[in-house]
């Protein structure tokens, strides 16, 4: 039986926890070079959304090779084939961002329960999970809901599966589009991980530069009982 008193933190992970932009980035330098990395970096931010939302049950490692391969073709570049799931091969290497462990353990020892909602497949949360270190209680994948984030499935089966009180659930992350938008109208507090300095509406509970503070934010929106 859920214990009704429980605090639940969620989380996205790519973005907020692991660093996104510099795994993929780092990918896409090694694959086309230096010179053209930022800007494939720019195209595959457009790129990957739309193949979810058309493809909402495809697994994430084969949403990740289909935007790969519209980035090269964009690019006029050859892809070679043994390449088609770099970026599935090398997630579960991309860096954790530096405050993220102490923050997480910080929360946990505040009495939160950690849980990841996370645009991606079991084995691939699973191996950036170690990488980070702190035990989660959880993890909803995008591959087993059936649907991607912006859409409500890793909400829904969030609370089906752990019996949490949405008064005592904040949810904690980067992407305004795919996690602030959907949590505010699912009634959701959410503290908006701002990484990079942008603007977006509608406005979150809180927002941070990073993951410093946290456990501080999260118990200012739901004080311990």
């Amino acid at each position: 039986m859920a214990d009704p008193a429980a605090r639940w933190a969620t989380f996205d992970c790519y973005g907020t926890l692991v660093d996104w932009n510099r795994g993929l980035g780092t990918e896409l330098a090694r694959l086309f070079g230096e010179a053209k990395a930022e800007e494939l970096l720019a195209t595959y931010h457009t790129v990957e959304p739309r193949i979810q939302r058309e493809h909402p049950t495809t697994t994430y490692r084969d949403v990740m090779a289909l935007a790969l391969g519209e980035v090269a073709s964009q690019a006029g570049s050859e892809l070679p084939a043994n390449e088609r799931d770099a970026l599935g091969d090398s997630l579960p290497r991309w860096p954790v961002f530096p405050e993220v462990p102490g923050a997480l353990e910080d929360a946990r020892r505040r009495g939160w329960r950690l849980v990841a909602l996370s645009n991606s497949d079991r084995d691939l949360i699973e191996a950036s999970l170690r990488e980070i270190g702190v035990p989660f209680d959880g993890a909803v994948v995008a591959s087993e809901v059936g649907s991607y984030k912006p859409a409500h499935g890793h909400w829904r089966d969030f609370y089906a599966s752990t019996g949490a009180d949405s008064a005592h659930h904040v949810h904690v992350a980067q992407s305004h589009y795919h996690d602030i938008v959907p949590a505010t109208e699912l009634g959701i507090r959410s503290i908006w991980i701002n990484r990079l300095g942008e603007h977006g509406e509608p406005a979150p509970s809180r927002e941070l530069p990073n993951l410093t503070g946290l456990g501080a934010v999260l118990d200012e929106l739901v004080p311990s009982r």
